[in-house]
């Protein structure tokens, strides 16, 4: 059978230069101005692709022009409004253009991709040559009033030619780095673990400890996010500044820009003094923003703005001040279904994601348990020394392997409290079967009332059914240790396709071991 020649699809990338505004605006003489040139050539564009960081309504009105002076249709024609901390600051310019040709589904085998070089800054044009060399494949042109449209053709290729030359010069220089980074960071020494699934992470995290840029940590409630941040801040150049770790879900909704941001002597009712506010009371070091998702929807714009031009207005004042805080987050939530459900913002979400961990569940680290179940006790034994009612505790092997049947929604905090409380109400000098199952708190479940409910304006019903819901799916999931087909088979289910079907529906993480 021939299969059908697939179509290319011809696309025009460019920024909106400042010629090609005023161009518009007339006030060039006759001169259309680099975009306009291109787009009048013999070339034809199925798809014209324009960046902005000039204000958005203007951009807009030279969009209509164009259409008029090139003979392309508004549709088209895609505006696209990138913000920029500075039109000349190159890893801005970098992250903002990569995040927004992925968003666009870029690369594509059936999209030729062509970028015009000449509108905007001299940054912005090296970022195309650098974007067209590696991550999204390209041409590359350039237009001007004396000459027209222009190739722009060298003969470079990042992988053969820069590559091999940088790997000889500086393999000895790296190898003493990466020796560096794994003798100066005892700290992760304090994450007990043997399982591979761990190892991954920490390697990941001593790499991205070294460079200037945020991390979002993600993972169950009590799997060591904030131990993996402190960590990373010990190993890196901040580590003799503040380390300062902030619970957003702590935090009054109301309160919370003040309590990031800082504020002035009245800038509120209760306000009758100044305060700094987390970001500048980590200036220099580290700011640990834990249980990120949670924070409001205005304060996530502030923090955005912080991110991107690396200065904080506090509430109440005009004047930005500029900060130098680096931004570690963690997160037990699904931020991409937060982001679908318009809960989280997405431009947010690829700010704090440059540098991602994803730290395991304890019931997924294999023969991890044992190990810190040994370390615990030890701890706990080490810290009750000396006091006359304290006596130095074992385990039994049947307590362990109660331990290790357990499923541990709480992770390795729950275990930890789990042992502790044993230790103390155990009776002898081991620790049994019985005290630990004396000691673990019980599954909470959903009461589903059995009462008639008096309903009034407001009541959703399907609310309350999908809340109902959630509840046995996340119950199922936890006693099936997070096994799709085996929770769908307690929920009822015919397969596990019907229970990913229902966890979408409910804005879910349905990504799961199937078995």
């Amino acid at each position: 059978m021939i299969k059908p020649v697939q179509k290319t699809s011809r696309w025009f990338i460019s920024w909106i230069g400042a010629a090609d505004h005023e161009s518009s605006e007339l006030t060039r003489g006759s001169d259309i101005g680099p975009i306009a040139t291109a787009l009048c050539g013999e070339t034809r564009y199925d798809r014209i692709y324009l960046l902005t960081n000039y204000d958005f309504d203007r951009s807009k009105k030279y969009c209509e022009w164009l259409e008029s002076k090139s003979n392309y249709s508004a549709s088209a024609t895609d505006l696209y409004r990138v913000d920029l901390s500075s039109p000349i600051n190159y890893a801005d310019i970098y992250a903002e253009v990569s995040a927004n040709l992925h968003q666009a589904g870029l690369p594509r085998d059936d999209v030729d991709l062509t970028f015009h070089v000449s509108p905007g800054t001299p940054a912005m044009a090296a970022i195309w040559i650098i974007l067209s060399k590696t991550r999204f494949p390209a041409k590359l042109i350039q237009s001007s009033r004396e000459k027209g449209v222009e190739s722009v053709d060298f003969f470079f290729d990042l992988a053969s030619d820069f590559l091999p030359e940088y790997l000889q010069r500086s393999g000895e220089r790296v190898r003493r780095l990466t020796d560096a980074v794994q003798l100066s960071t005892p700290e992760f020494d304090k994450i007990i673990h043997q399982s591979q699934m761990v190892a991954n992470q920490i390697s990941l995290a001593r790499r991205i400890a070294a460079y200037e840029v945020p991390v979002l940590i993600l993972g169950e409630t009590g799997t060591g996010k904030e131990l993996f941040a402190e960590a990373m801040h010990a190993a890196s150049s901040r580590a003799n500044q503040p380390f300062v770790a902030v619970n957003c879900g702590a935090i009054a909704p109301e309160l919370a820009n003040s309590e990031l941001f800082g504020h002035k002597k009245g800038a509120f009712t209760g306000a009758t003094a100044d305060r700094k506010g987390h970001f500048l009371e980590a200036s220099g070091g580290t700011l640990f923003l834990d249980e990120v998702g949670d924070l409001p929807l205005d304060t996530q714009v502030r923090l955005l703005r912080a991110l991107q031009s690396h200065e904080i207005t506090p509430m109440g004042q005009s004047k930005p001040i500029k900060i130098n805080t680096r931004i570690l987050a963690a997160t037990h939530r699904d931020l991409a279904a937060d982001v679908a459900a318009g809960r989280f913002r997405e431009d947010l979400f690829h700010r704090l994601a440059v540098g991602i961990l994803r730290l395991p569940p304890l019931r997924d680290r294999t023969g991890d348990l044992e190990m810190l179940t040994l370390h615990f006790l030890a701890s706990i034994n080490a810290d009750s020394a000396g006091r006359p009612e304290a006596q130095n505790k074992t385990i039994t092997p049947a307590a362990l392997k109660l331990l290790q049947s357990h499923a541990w929604p709480g992770n390795v905090r729950e275990l930890y409290h789990t042992l502790l409380r044993a230790v103390i109400w155990s009776a002898g000098p081991d620790v049994t079967e019985q005290d630990i199952q004396a000691a673990m708190l019980p599954v909470a479940r959903t009461a589903v009332p059995n009462h008639v409910q008096v309903l009034s304006d407001g009541f959703e019903l399907q609310e309350r059914l999908d809340e109902v819901a959630r509840s046995f799916i996340k119950q199922a999931l936890q006693q099936s240790g997070q096994r799709k087909s085996a929770a769908a088979k307690l929920l009822g289910f015919a397969n596990h396709q019907t229970l990913t079907n229902w966890m979408k529906r409910l804005g879910m993480n349905s990504d799961l071991t199937l078995s």
